[in-house]
């Protein structure tokens, strides 16, 4: 196999596959000044990306126009470890993190726990001359991944044409009882009123109008699993529709019914798929289901 390109990404070597292979052996024909056993490390680190997501698997099937990210360094992750955020993935441009519930996405009020002063922290003690640029938001007990801007340049580009941009975004949720449908799409107005508790409409009330697309997973006796496509984004739209149905999100102290088996909001945003907006690669991240929402459909 032939590298097509090589550049450099803030700590990452990038490379393009030219033909059909196994991961560790092109490693192995294309890194140059680099041993054996510190490939075989840097792949068992979770230092080698392809197209976006880490890698660790030895025989991963490659195929021509993927792009290799190797780290140059140890993982970041190596470097980096918070309770509540992970990074899965950096570039001198934008970081994705999976954020752990318990924490807000930005800065609301003095001292607050949040996702961004983490990453700047971080930013600093790496010494990397940047700061994190928030781009979207989930809530305080909403986990999942999202992406962080390092620069204005990038934040603005990811805002300005965010929904052609990010072109899958999916969220799981644990809904209480029995769902009665496969799948479906509910779309109606949400308003805030004066107690900032977003209710809905079948018409216009002055609202947004929010579309959401859902289908079942798993389910039992008692619970429901449920994928959830945002057609639009507001506020409270999963849990709002979720409880529309009659199943509202599991610990759900907002608009639920009291069903809470997981000790914990259970709504977990865990596909996220976009175009880089300056390397226009496209960028494919899925993390893992909560355990807990797949335990308390067995129970």
């Amino acid at each position: 196999m032939r590298i097509n390109n090589q550049n450099s990404r803030g700590d990452y070597a990038q490379y393009e596959v030219k033909e059909d292979g196994l991961l560790l052996e092109w490693l192995l024909a294309n890194v140059k000044d680099v041993s054996r056993s510190k490939l075989k490390a840097t792949l068992k680190g979770k230092g080698i990306r392809v197209n976006g997501k880490i890698i660790t698997r030895f025989d991963y099937a490659l195929r021509p126009g993927m792009r290799i990210s190797v780290s140059r360094t140890k993982q970041n992750n190596a470097v980096f470890k918070n309770r509540y955020v992970k990074i899965v993935y950096e570039d001198q441009y934008l970081v994705v993190v999976e954020k752990n519930i318990g924490i807000l996405s930005m800065a609301a009020g003095h001292s607050s726990l949040n996702v961004k002063a983490v990453l700047d922290d971080y930013f600093h003690q790496s010494r990397q001359k940047c700061n994190a640029h928030v781009v979207h938001r989930l809530d305080r007990d909403t986990s999942g991944l999202m992406i962080y801007a390092k620069d204005k340049a990038t934040e603005l580009k990811l805002e300005e044409d965010w929904h052609n941009t990010v072109y899958d975004r999916r969220y799981v949720a644990l809904l209480s009882g029995e769902m009665e449908r496969e799948e479906g799409t509910i779309a109606n107005w949400l308003k805030d009123n004066k107690a900032y508790i977003t209710y809905s409409s079948p018409t216009d009330n002055g609202g947004k109008y929010a579309v959401t697309h859902f289908h079942v997973l798993n389910r039992s006796a008692n619970y429901s699993l449920v994928e959830y496509r945002l057609e639009t984004g507001r506020k409270n739209q999963i849990r709002v529709h979720s409880a529309d149905m009659g199943h509202p999100v599991c610990g759900d102290i907002k608009y639920g019914n009291g069903d809470d088996p997981c000790g914990r909001l259970c709504l977990h945003a865990y596909v996220l798929c976009f175009i880089h907006p300056v390397t226009h690669q496209r960028m494919e991240f899925e993390s893992q289901i909560p355990g807990s929402f797949i335990h308390a459909l067995k129970v």
